[in-house]
């Protein structure tokens, strides 16, 4: 009797350690407790700019909340040097598995639903705190997009997303 309970016992634990490998990669459940902050400056360029040609701002927005509280400020700028990056300010958000950046074009309420075809993904969330740089390629035009948008991949989510309202002047 002792001996067939074993061999149900065995392969038991065996698939749950599995289920349980599985569950931890693919829902990372520990970053619920960190935090990763990031304080990058705005990119500077080494050639000297025109004065007229310093950083400008081209579009900014508020962060509104999805599926997990996010605040901050979204800016996309124009450098000196005619390149442009998408900044975060004073970004609050969670951490997560695989979370990345996305210039949509949909507006912040439309992209809750999901992704749309032409958006751009910019990289990696580089941390869930604080300031950070994401260059846009170049070439692309800005005024395409209507927002600026925090997205777990793994999961098909929107942690949360910035209006990219044009900035006048």
């Amino acid at each position: 009797m002792f001996r067939s309970s074993r061999r149900v016992v065995l392969p038991v634990l065996l698939v749950l350690a599995v289920l349980a490998g599985v569950g931890l990669f693919l829902f990372q459940p520990w970053k619920a407790f960190t935090d990763t902050t990031v304080q990058e400056a705005l990119p500077s360029v080494s050639a000297p700019a025109a004065p007229d040609r310093g950083p400008k701002d081209l579009a900014k927005g508020r962060f509104v909340s999805h599926e997990h509280e996010t605040s901050g400020i979204a800016r996309a700028v124009r450098l000196a040097d005619g390149s442009q990056v998408l900044r975060f300010e004073d970004l609050k958000t969670s951490e997560g598995p695989d979370v990345r950046v996305y210039l949509s074009v949909r507006e912040p309420g439309a992209v809750e639903a999901g992704l749309a075809d032409g958006d751009v993904q910019l990289g990696k969330l580089k941390g869930n705190l604080g300031n950070q740089n994401y260059p846009v390629p170049p070439g692309t035009d800005l005024s395409r997009f209507r927002s600026a948008v925090i997205w777990c991949e793994r999961f098909s989510v929107s942690f949360g997303a910035a209006d990219l309202a044009p900035v006048k002047g």
